[in-house]
């Protein structure tokens, strides 16, 4: 508030979960997939709004870049999935089975406080993002988890 109250251009970058292949959630389902002990988390249904490491990047550098650009932006994929979509996008990228599932109540008992954002929903588009004229590099997950290997 203090920046934008001295006439500060202001950008608020809320991010997705960032396809990459170490750290996070991505650093720990990557090597699980790979083994063929991959699968959904809880129900499968909550949305994951993911974005590509190479987009996030190139986005922030927009919005640093781009002059009258303020405010909050969504920085993810245009097309938010369900963790069963996604699971099923990293199964046919790394050609391995996803027959896996872990539900809720043993992610709560292993993770605690922090199954929430496993099991979370949230469904995000980056409208204000693409209206500015961002182009993304890698839209659909397939393409965002072949960046990421």
């Amino acid at each position: 508030a203090p920046a934008r109250e001295a006439g500060v251009r202001t950008v608020f970058a809320r991010t997705g979960l960032v396809v990459a292949p170490g750290g996070g959630a991505w650093g720990r389902m990557f090597p699980l997939f790979r083994a063929g002990l991959g699968g959904r988390l809880g129900s499968g249904r909550q949305y994951w709004s993911y974005i590509a490491l190479h987009d996030e990047v190139a986005a922030l550098r927009h919005l640093l870049d781009t002059d009258g650009l303020s405010g909050p932006f969504n920085l993810t994929a245009p097309e938010p999935l369900t963790n069963r979509e996604i699971t099923a996008a990293m199964a046919h990228v790394l050609r391995r089975p996803a027959v896996f599932a872990v539900p809720a109540p043993v992610l709560r008992a292993v993770l605690g406080g922090m199954a929430g954002d496993v099991l979370g929903s949230a469904r995000v588009v980056p409208a204000r993002l693409l209206a500015s004229g961002f182009r993304f590099a890698f839209p659909r997950i397939e393409g965002a988890i072949r960046a990421a290997l």
